[in-house]
């Protein structure tokens, strides 16, 4: 099974290099990893001590943000190394002052496994939530170095738990410590003989409950604001603009929208914006007029959205009205706001609990996301007890951080 991993990895990367000549997104992909070991030489001595964070994509670099802070103040002589899989998270983070050093992980050979270790020769590691690359987990067991997976999640149908996944479920032995999100993880890695195992919950809940102490003042959103009504929508997809448009079109007038969309792509804002019937003006145009005169403003640049949370009186968060994935509904709901999502949201835990508790409303088309929003603006007392709920929810639920942490300082990690 090890031969015929390796062989797949090798047709992937060369399947990539063809498919970057038509999409940028691959183009990125692929270029992106031409010169990593050079960035790697060039920034980390041999003498140098380092600890290395491996991130899927954005969502799991904010769930690493939290160990990241931990750990810098905790080795501050060591560098931190960041590397990413996919560009939505490298090219927005690649300049990060959390890390020494942010590259995209070489594909998983073994001799990239082998010559990353090598020139970064970390003291200790931590994969993310759910990436799990073998060659290089076994060349971190064989090297005897620590490795932790933080705000891990598992799912029955993953390799591990089929009958032919005895390949996958041997590199999982290289993981000193699981830290998982959810029980349901911790009763499958069990029933495959895994007991090094602590139910931590995720970081995330830890790195939005921080957000809500720190000064999230945007001028030109009160000013937009006013007195009205706000509604985020954050991290918007084309799925998730074409059944919020007829609400947006159709709101009282006490109603204002910030719209956040995912892709700064102007051809598609452009699109978006033609299909509205109300007052609208880009966040790249309001200096130039009285904003609080306009209904819908559309943001089209990036690392606003967080803070913008904190303007809402009602969000929805895009990704899971068609299949690109849930955004981070923790972000609006540490400002005790309620939160509206698409109906494809499975593998996103805090989605179905926050559901559970109503503090979170999934609609499926126009008709329904029209009623839910139409309850939430209309009955006050409504939309502060379910906003009260989404609080509540990532207050009680915070203190991953902490067992990673002590975990690490008990194991002199």
């Amino acid at each position: 099974m090890h031969i015929l991993y390796n062989l797949l990895i090798h047709l992937t990367s060369f399947g990539l290099r063809i498919v970057g000549l038509f999409s940028n997104k691959m183009k990125l992909f692929v270029k992106g990893r031409e010169n990593v070991f050079e960035i790697l030489k060039a920034d980390i001595a041999s003498s140098d001590k380092s600890v290395w964070f491996h991130c899927a994509s954005l969502g799991e670099f904010e769930q690493g943000v939290p160990i990241m802070e931990e750990i810098r103040k905790r080795k501050p002589d060591h560098k931190i190394i960041i590397s990413f899989f996919s560009p939505s998270g490298f090219e927005i983070k690649k300049n990060t002052s959390l890390a020494d050093v942010v590259v995209y992980l070489p594909m998983d050979t073994p001799s990239n496994a082998r010559k990353f270790i090598s020139i970064t020769h970390p003291s200790l590691v931590f994969f993310v939530k759910y990436e799990f690359w073998p060659n290089y987990l076994f060349e971190l067991q064989q090297k005897d170095i620590p490795t932790l997976l933080i705000s891990g999640v598992f799912r029955p149908n993953q390799w591990f738990f089929q009958s032919y996944g005895g390949f996958m479920r041997k590199a999982l032995t290289a993981f000193n410590h699981f830290f998982l999100q959810d029980e349901e993880s911790r009763e499958l890695l069990k029933n495959i003989g895994f007991t090094n195992i602590t139910v931590s919950g995720d970081t995330r809940f830890d790195r939005v409950s921080h957000q809500i102490e720190m000064d999230n003042t945007l001028n030109f959103a009160e000013d937009f604001k006013g007195n009205s009504i706000c509604i985020v929508c954050g991290s918007t997809w084309p799925e998730d603009e074409a059944v919020l448009l007829d609400y947006i079109n159709s709101a009282p007038k006490k109603v204002k929208f910030i719209i956040a969309p995912h892709k700064m792509e102007r051809s598609q804002i452009d699109g978006f914006k033609s299909k509205l019937k109300r007052k609208t003006i880009l966040y790249s145009e309001k200096d130039k007029v009285n904003i609080s005169a306009y209904e819908v403003l559309v943001i089209d640049c990036i690392g606003l959205l967080t803070k913008l949370y904190s303007y809402a009186d009602i969000a929805y968060v895009g990704g899971a009205m068609g299949n690109t994935g849930l955004h981070n509904i923790l972000e609006p709901a540490t400002f005790g706001v309620p939160i509206i999502i698409g109906k494809n949201f499975e593998g996103f835990p805090e989605a179905y609990k926050l559901r559970s508790l109503a503090g979170l409303f999934v609609v499926s088309n126009s008709k329904e996301a029209m009623d839910i929003f139409s309850k939430l603006v209309e009955d006050a007392n409504f939309r502060r007890k379910t906003g009260m709920i989404a609080g509540h929810f990532v207050n009680k639920n915070t203190g991953a951080t902490q067992k990673v942490i002590e975990y690490v300082s008990s194991n002199s990690l």
